[in-house]
């Protein structure tokens, strides 16, 4: 009876694990963070995925998310106008300038946008990046899994974002220390109430709150949206675009991860990404309700990159 129970335990689990084994081995750990609820400033290795894109001058523009030891997963929308040669990705970054004594760079030889994104839709705004070499990992520096296709995230379901971005809308200086906020997701429905129907697709993931006041703004472009699927930090969206940042009504808008299970994998044939599929459901009353009812001819829709 024991060895019995054991194996369905052994399959049910894997049932919700694709990918790479030996990816599933380190993705997803943060040894150093130890949170429960809300803060501001990331302590060191809190989210070790987490990378600064910069240009050559060293100037950061966008973030991404480090998902095996050669790809960062980013947003189309921070490469439409820069090239491999001028820009480069660091990792294990704490703060932005002054000492960052776990950090390193590396070079990118590879941008892959999907081929399906435009500035005018917003649809399919992905992008993967290859790294010129291998990074090691260790507790500052390590992959994030990903939300496999056929995951769920009910509204209400707390999730964490990350980055380096404006911390008000207008702003015109970055923070130099990695921020970090707890959200809640955002339904598909109540989110084209805010942003009209043609303009949230089933490639999208919302979360915010009704009041406002929390969420991703420019800078943190291409930076992950995580879910802690029990001991695991799983990544279910990628920072997109929003109405301005954190107006309340207005959920920020991400990319929804476990939809490019397979365009990921095209691209990354060996040591694939840790694929873990989540169904996280969220609180009985997570209703989001509109403060205000607005014309979405005239909204100013922000991309989330720092120019």
């Amino acid at each position: 009876m024991t060895s019995r129970i054991t194996l369905r335990v052994v399959v049910a689990i894997l049932l919700n694990i694709t990918g790479c084994l030996c990816q599933l081995d380190v993705c997803g750990k943060a040894p150093l963070n130890t949170k429960i609820v809300g803060g501001a400033d990331a302590t060191v290795g809190s989210w070790p995925w987490q990378v600064s894109i910069q240009k050559d001058t060293g100037s950061h523009f966008c973030g991404g998310s480090l998902v095996n030891k050669d790809w960062v997963l980013s947003a189309a929308h921070c490469f439409q106008s820069v090239t491999e040669s001028n820009i480069k990705v660091s990792l294990g970054r704490q703060t932005l300038s002054g000492s960052n004594p776990n950090a390193i760079y590396k070079t990118v030889t590879n941008i892959f946008n999907h081929p399906g994104y435009t500035d005018a839709i917003k649809n399919n705004d992905i992008a993967l990046l290859q790294l010129s070499s291998s990074v090691n990992f260790n507790d500052y520096i390590r992959p994030v899994c990903l939300a496999a296709d056929g995951s769920t995230f009910d509204a209400g379901a707390k999730s964490w974002i990350t980055g380096w971005g404006l911390l008000k809308f207008g702003y015109t200086q970055l923070p130099n220390t990695l921020q970090e906020v707890q959200i809640p997701i955002v339904s598909n429905n109540d989110c084209k109430n805010a942003y009209g129907v043609s303009g949230i697709t089933s490639n999208m993931l919302c979360a915010g709150l009704t009041t406002g006041g929390k969420d991703s703004c420019q800078g943190d472009s291409g930076g992950p949206m995580v879910f802690q699927n029990g001991t695991l930090w799983v990544q279910s969206g990628v920072v997109s675009f929003g109405h301005k940042c954190a107006v309340a009504g207005y959920p920020g808008v991400y990319t929804r991860v476990s939809q490019y299970h397979s365009w990921i994998n095209n691209h990354i044939s060996s040591d694939q990404p840790g694929f873990v599929r989540v169904n996280a459901t969220g609180s009985s009353s997570s209703s989001y309700t509109l403060l205000s009812s607005v014309s979405h001819t005239f909204f100013i829709i922000s991309l989330y990159l720092f120019v």
